[in-house]
């Protein structure tokens, strides 16, 4: 039987996993279709990928801090501990990235159903949004890689 910090942690680490493993996809997948130019791949890749960030970005984002508390709470270290704190101003930070990306993917989906029904081509602000979605990903990616590390050295920071 699995004691209650075994549970936790393999929950916090399959979060991580599923956080950083649906951004990369994501990201991998947006980036693909984008380079098509066809609205019609963008628009069927955007579905799903706004989708994927509902079903699963969204649950590992409210899951990570609450394991991650309950494993300080479990093993008595303390919140204030410099990398705890490091690890969740870089969570805050990735968040702020990672919002703006939710609502872009959705207005990059919109734009391309839109050409996809009219026959034209992308407009111009899809473009830049694109550019701003992609400009995002790099700080929340970085972020994240920043943060295992973290985690994983436990650093006297």
């Amino acid at each position: 039987m699995m004691d209650l910090y075994v549970i936790l942690k393999l929950a916090h680490v399959i979060g991580a996993c599923i956080l950083f493993g649906t951004g990369l996809g994501i990201a991998f997948f947006m980036w693909t279709a984008n380079r098509t130019a066809d609205p019609a791949v963008i628009a069927a890749t955007a579905r799903i990928v706004v989708v994927a960030d509902v079903l699963f970005t969204a649950t590992s984002v409210i899951s990570q801090p609450a394991t991650g508390v309950a494993l300080a709470h479990v093993t008595a270290i303390s919140l204030q501990t410099q990398w705890i704190e490091w690890s969740l101003v870089l969570y805050v930070l990735i968040g702020a990235c990672w919002l703006p990306v939710v609502w872009i993917q959705i207005k990059l989906r919109n734009l391309a159903i839109d050409a996809r029904d009219t026959g034209k081509l992308l407009p111009p602000e899809y473009h830049r949004l694109f550019r701003v979605w992609f400009i995002l990903g790099w700080p929340a990616f970085a972020g994240v890689i920043f943060i295992f590390v973290l985690m994983i050295t436990k650093p006297p920071l």
